[in-house]
């Protein structure tokens, strides 16, 4: 098949997926300053537009321990029912914006119990919040649907408890588990009992592994904790050698292990250099089942329109190319493989017949 360079107008217009993306890393600027004036919070700025700049430039520090510190803002004003509330609806709506059809939103809720709310409340009202955004992006004619993954902080000791909460809520929207926070350090494995639990309750789940720390990483997460998609893993090129697979990096590609990648935010932690050399290319062609993702759509000041278009204008990436990660997410999404199946056929093969 002939490649096809995409016109970067039709980007927007392509059906989408994204399996990686964090809730509290994606909020409307003109949002957190409004909220956080509501709960008396200081923000580094009150101008929305200055507050999406400062975030960009702070997470630009190629350390992921003080990209995470960005979030200190955005969870400040996620701690009430009305913020979670109004920031799920608008996480849903903004996605839909995006071209965005299907979708899965990742968070801890032990992150947000300053305010009172247990974690369990924290749950019921996120899905409410994101049950709202999706009837009204399907009343508009932009249809998304929206999976959520609860995520275990692995430096602290409560996720056991949200793995639970995984179980509890898997026919409430809830399809997966995450351990999200700082890799190197805190190895997946420290949380076996959880991830065993999930497996005996049948609950897929994904683990950060292979950004901040290398193949060690990526094996545990694997090999140890089960996992059935991988955060990141930019670091699986460590066992390439030109072009040649390790034992690893042969069982991820030949598994079809799905590699949640998010080019933007590995430049801004320092896992990748440049759009160019970001290795999700370099991967792809060698067979792996990459996925291209967002991360965090306020952090990063990005979407899955514009990761698109970088890897287009920086990578040289076709409309083939685009297709073929966007099938990638759907084939490993935590969803019931015939509604993977309809999202693909009915609506992501069309959408890219340009």
């Amino acid at each position: 098949m002939t490649a096809t360079r995409v016109d970067l107008d039709a980007i927007r217009r392509l059906p989408k997926a994204v399996l990686h993306d964090h809730l509290d890393g994606g909020l409307r600027p003109a949002t957190v300053v409004e909220l956080a004036a509501a709960v008396g919070h200081t923000l580094p700025t009150t101008d929305p537009d200055e507050l999406a700049a400062w975030y960009f430039d702070a997470a630009n520090s190629g350390d992921l321990v003080r990209y995470i510190a960005t979030f200190e803002h955005t969870l400040a004003v996620m701690q009430t029912r009305e913020g979670l509330l109004r920031t799920a609806e608008e996480y849903v709506l903004d996605l839909a914006a995006d071209g965005v059809v299907y979708a899965e939103v990742r968070y801890a809720p032990e992150l947000n119990t300053k305010g009172g709310l247990a974690m369990s409340e924290v749950v019921e009202t996120v899905q409410e919040g994101l049950a709202a955004g999706m009837a009204k992006a399907a009343a508009a004619g932009t249809p998304v649907r929206v999976g959520t993954l609860l995520c275990g902080m692995r430096m602290f000791d409560r996720v056991r408890e949200a793995a639970d909460l995984a179980v509890a809520f898997r026919d409430a929207g809830v399809v997966g588990f995450d351990i999200a926070g700082a890799e190197d350090g805190f190895p997946p494995a420290d949380h076996l009992a959880a991830f065993e639990h999930l497996r005996r309750e049948n609950v897929p789940f994904t683990i950060h592994a292979g950004e901040a720390h290398g193949l060690p990483s990526i094996h545990q997460a694997l090999q140890v904790c089960g996992a059935q998609r991988i955060g990141h893993g930019v670091r699986i090129t460590e066992d390439i050698v030109d072009g040649k697979l390790g034992r690893l990096a042969g069982w991820v590609r030949d598994r079809r292990v799905a590699l949640e990648m998010c080019p933007t935010s590995n430049l801004q932690t320092g896992a990748a250099t440049s759009i160019a050399e970001h290795p999700i290319t370099a991967l792809k062609d060698l067979g792996f089942r990459v996925t291209l993702n967002t991360d965090n759509r306020l952090v990063s000041g990005t979407t899955m329109t514009r990761e698109m278009s970088l890897l287009v204008e920086e990578a040289g990436w076709s409309v083939e190319d685009l297709r073929t990660v966007t099938v990638n997410a759907l084939k490993s999404a935590f969803i019931p493989f015939d509604e993977r199946k309809a999202l693909i056929e009915d609506v992501v093969l069309p959408g890219y017949a340009l």
